[in-house]
């Protein structure tokens, strides 16, 4: 079965930041972790550049692919960076690297702390990995068609979820 729009997709990974030449840095193997990633295809589970890379391939692909940021996650946007009160981060020991998830316009971001001041922050609201040129090294090890709870949830779903039990909204 190849990868297809409503199909979930079991791969193997290893993400490699592209520093130069011949220069590399792994930042994620899923191998190590023992946790191969699971995603619906077509439901945007993944970065755009990846997914459209992965679509045609049948299970037992291997393959590597380079994407540049705005395939991944995007230029750095430096209007993300910005100063906030000190009073927005309840944490007594707020240090530079320190991250949080917050609620943005999009849902869900990641805010990075650029600097800490007496009264202020210094954030950054990029995603971590923006504005880098990323390498996956990818090995396709299933692909099956979706279950109608996970297209109506958008994601694949646990083994052991009862469809009876998943809202449908998304479906007629």
């Amino acid at each position: 079965m190849t990868i297809a729009p409503q199909r979930v997709v079991t791969l193997h990974y290893v993400l490699q930041e592209v520093l130069g030449d011949a220069d590399v840095e792994v930042l994620d193997d899923s191998r190590a972790r023992q946790r191969p990633l699971e995603y619906l295809h077509g439901h945007h589970n993944i970065v755009a550049g990846l997914e459209r890379a992965l679509e045609g391939q049948a299970e037992g692909a291997e393959l590597s692919v380079t994407l540049m940021p705005a395939d991944a996650y995007g230029v750095r946007n430096e209007a993300l960076v910005r100063e906030v009160g000190r009073d927005a981060f309840p944490v007594p020991d707020l240090a530079p690297g320190m991250r949080f998830q917050t609620p943005g316009d999009d849902g869900p971001q990641i805010v990075t702390v650029v600097e800490v001041g007496d009264d202020s922050v210094l954030i950054d609201t990029n995603h971590p990995l923006a504005g880098r040129t990323l390498r996956y090294a990818l090995e396709v090890l299933a692909v099956r068609d979706a279950t109608r709870a996970e297209l109506a949830k958008g994601h694949p779903l646990p083994p052991d979820t009862d469809p009876a039990e998943v809202e449908d909204k998304k479906l007629p």
